[in-house]
């Protein structure tokens, strides 16, 4: 079973949006644009050497270095890749700020940013930060040694449990202290006039982006508000993976019968949650939402040559998230999330187990640690929690509730067998759930999806907007 793939043709047009903003970032004098504005920005400051751009998943950073003075760093979101620039910039920054105002976390201190009009050269919405010197990231400590550069990463199956224990638990550090703020909705956060933080904006997620940028679907169709309750998000998050696969016109589905089995599979998702079996963890007090962020792995977490953490970075797609998302286990325990696995999602879950262990073992050591400390209240604890998400398999619905491209393969071989949702997962009882009014429209469905594989078109939504 494989998911809903990219848009080959969205991705096409992704990519020569960001290759023709590239053409402008990279001659000499759009650079010395850039570099002036930096030093201007600096208050003065003596620069010494400006690098050649780096490019991420999302941004391409600029570094410029000062004689007496801290590095600066000037991301810019690249075009095409990222579709909301704009609202990307404003949330990132919000939670850069509110995460430094309630956590000991390390994060770069932000001295300026801008929209597309207030940037150097033209190249858009921007955020000037310190730049935070590290040996490595902490995906250097785990990954496999001697893979190249452009390798996905993959723990090293040979590394030492003590340094696994050692780098999950500074990882885990972060994820105490990330859970510990609290909010009143699901959504994007904002600072308030008396200094505290609040929801004031839709959540504004990774999928979000990646449904538009990868997958062509209209901005329209994504939420537009924050959510009052987990519920009414989740059910949101049900009828977007329903509306992904109904939109996307390439590369959804291979065959009638892969688009029968993805039709089935979103409507009985959506029956999981309009029949309140998830989210099941109770909501206590009024802010039960949590700060949640969906790039937080080992890559974007800096560290020296101790392998202490020294900055976390990438707080993009952070925003105020049901506690089912937060009570997870990390999926990035295997450096590889499990749709990528190269022996496939069981075996993935076969491999993460044991790395769990030593993971919930880390973290209820720094549990201790900070509840001897202050630092930390006893019901506050993730341990148990993340021991149970993985246990009952919510931990495979949230996944699948926020990675549309995950979705099938997690639904087929991790919910569906799941005797809590379903005591007979063979495809033919799975069809017999769906109401009369479901079955009824499938094969219509499944023709048109056919009909749109074969004639490989792109639908421009701004375009028909327009007219």
């Amino acid at each position: 079973m494989r998911g809903v793939q990219f848009d080959s043709l969205a991705w096409e047009r992704s990519d020569a949006k960001y290759d023709a903003w590239c053409k402008k970032l990279l001659p000499e004098e759009t650079m010395r644009t850039v570099g002036r504005f930096m030093v201007k920005e600096s208050e003065g400051g003596l620069a010494t050497e400006l690098t050649i751009p780096q490019a991420g998943g999302f941004n391409a950073c600029l570094k410029m270095d000062f004689q007496n003075s801290a590095s600066l760093l000037i991301r810019f979101p690249q075009p095409g890749i990222v579709r909301f620039p704009e609202e990307k910039i404003r949330r990132e920054v919000a939670v850069m700020r509110c995460v430094a105002d309630s956590t000991a976390i390390p994060v770069p201190f932000v001295l300026r940013f801008g929209m597309s009009d207030e940037g150097p050269a033209g190249l858009g919405p921007f955020i000037l930060m310190e730049y935070i010197r590290h040996a490595r990231n902490m995906s250097a400590v785990l990954n496999t040694p001697r893979l190249k550069k452009e390798d996905r990463p993959i723990l090293d199956p040979h590394i030492l449990e003590m340094t696994l224990k050692l780098a999950y638990s500074e990882m885990a550090n972060v994820l105490l202290q990330l859970s510990r703020p609290s909010f009143s909705q699901v959504g994007s956060i904002e600072e308030l006039e008396d200094g505290s933080w609040s929801v004031a904006h839709r959540p504004l997620s990774m999928n979000m982006n990646q449904l538009v940028s990868v997958g062509n679907l209209p901005p329209n169709t994504l939420p537009s508000t924050a959510f009052e309750t987990a519920f009414s998000y989740f059910q949101t998050l049900a009828n977007t993976n329903f509306t992904h696969l109904s939109i996307q016109r390439n590369d959804a589905i291979e065959s009638a019968e892969d688009c029968r089995y993805k039709y089935i599979a979103r409507h009985l998702f959506r029956r999981i949650i309009s029949e309140k079996q998830f989210p099941t963890t109770p909501v206590i007090g009024p802010k039960p939402f949590k700060l949640f962020c969906d790039d937080f792995r080992p890559s974007n977490v800096l560290v020296d040559e101790n392998n202490k953490i020294v900055g976390v970075i990438d707080w993009e797609f952070t925003y105020a998230a049901p506690a089912e998302f937060a009570y997870s286990p990390p999926w990035w325990l295997l450096l590889e999330p499990p749709e990528d696995w190269p022996h496939g999602i069981l075996d993935w879950s076969k491999e993460y187990e044991p790395k769990l262990r030593i993971f919930l073992k880390a973290l209820k050591e720094r549990e201790n640690s900070m509840i001897n400390n202050g630092q930390l209240r006893e019901d506050e604890r993730l341990s148990m929690r993340m021991q149970e998400s993985w246990d009952t398999g919510d931990f495979w619905v949230a996944y699948a509730a926020r990675k549309s491209w995950a979705f099938d393969v997690v639904f087929w071989l991790m919910i569906n067998p799941n005797p809590r949702f379903f005591k007979k997962p063979e495809y033919e009882e799975a069809l017999k759930l769906l109401s009369q009014e479901e079955r009824d429209g499938m094969e219509e469905f499944v023709q048109r999806k056919m009909k749109e594989m074969e004639e490989h078109t792109l639908v421009d939504w701004e375009e028909t907007t327009k007219s």
